[in-house]
């Protein structure tokens, strides 16, 4: 069974700077554990089947004209059937006027009542951009995560391979740190995954031999940053001699990942070796391909050419 994860409504509203009209309890108690949000349009015209009260309800000028233009009678009723099928949690944008008899029913059936500024759209938008990173789901992976030129790499590899030493090198080189050691791996869509470093490490570094470092304090906030897309899995190994490594790179290897196949490669590691560099071309590289050309296949491509001449 899948861990749930839940944000709470004290965090949105402090994101969203929301207004707060009415809540049955401490913001901070109220626990929204659904990412999808739902505009409740034929909620209000009596319809309730496949109805997920969980989802945050967003009440814009579309549902409001809409009420506005029943009998008063027929408008209690519909807003009571509605407060009543227990919401967690309704929002009103576009700084839509909210009556008092809206506020009793929120009152009544303990539904969190807030609302925006914000155009419904755009606002849709970004609570769901949030909820998904909040609520997403995650693993926590052994690895190193750094930007480099844009990229999120993962550096993965056995402990002692010098994922830390080399993201020390990175930074040195203008690139950013994520997290050291432990990765939390967010799945934020069908296609993106965020990395994070647990609160109680983040920022910090270990280098065997040393100790902690404060990345933040040694090289300035310019040297971290809080999250990054991963782009690429970069997996560190011992070099052995005899193995045979990529020289072209036509195989396209990935990395499974919650579900995310990520573009992978293997980097073997041996002294001498600056894996900084390779690990900046590997970046380049990775999002060259992204915007459509591909090194490996264009020289493949001359070279079959060439024999053909031949």
């Amino acid at each position: 069974m899948s861990d749930v994860y839940t944000v709470s409504l004290s965090k949105i509203v402090e994101e969203f700077k929301l207004e707060t009209i009415h809540l049955p309890d401490l913001p901070e108690n109220i626990l929204i554990g659904c990412s999808r949000v739902n505009r409740p349009g034929l909620q209000m015209v009596g319809f309730y089947d496949h109805y997920e009260q969980e989802r945050i309800q967003i009440i814009g000028k579309v549902e409001h004209l809409f009420l506005s233009q029943l009998n008063a009678e027929e408008r209690s009723r519909r807003l009571e059937d509605f407060f009543r099928s227990g919401p967690s949690g309704v929002i009103f944008t576009t700084s839509i006027e909210i009556d008092e008899e809206t506020v009793g029913f929120a009152a009544k059936y303990k539904v969190p009542l807030l609302r925006t500024a914000t155009r419904t759209s755009d606002f849709m938008a970004a609570l769901i951009a949030y909820l998904n990173v909040q609520l997403g789901p995650r693993i926590t992976r052994h690895g190193v995560l750094v930007e480099v030129y844009g990229e999120g790499i993962l550096l993965l590899g056995d402990s002692g391979v010098g994922k830390s030493e080399t993201a020390i090198e990175l930074l040195k080189r203008g690139h950013r740190l994520i997290a050291d050691d432990a990765v939390e791996i967010t799945r934020v869509s069908a296609t993106t995954l965020v990395g994070r470093a647990p609160e109680i490490i983040r920022h910090y570094v270990e280098l065997r031999g040393i100790g902690i470092v404060d990345v933040r304090r040694l090289f300035g906030m310019g040297a971290v940053k809080e999250t990054e897309k991963i782009d690429l899995v970069i997996n560190l190994e011992p070099w052995e001699n005899g193995k045979m490594y990529d020289r072209l790179g036509l195989d396209e290897e990935t990395t499974d990942i919650l579900g995310i196949e990520v573009p992978s490669i293997v980097l073997p590691v041996c002294p001498g070796r600056n894996l900084s560099v390779v690990i900046e071309v590997a970046a380049m590289n990775n999002r060259q391909k992204r915007m459509g050309y591909n090194t490996a296949k264009e020289f493949n491509k001359r070279l079959m050419e060439n024999m053909g001449l031949n």
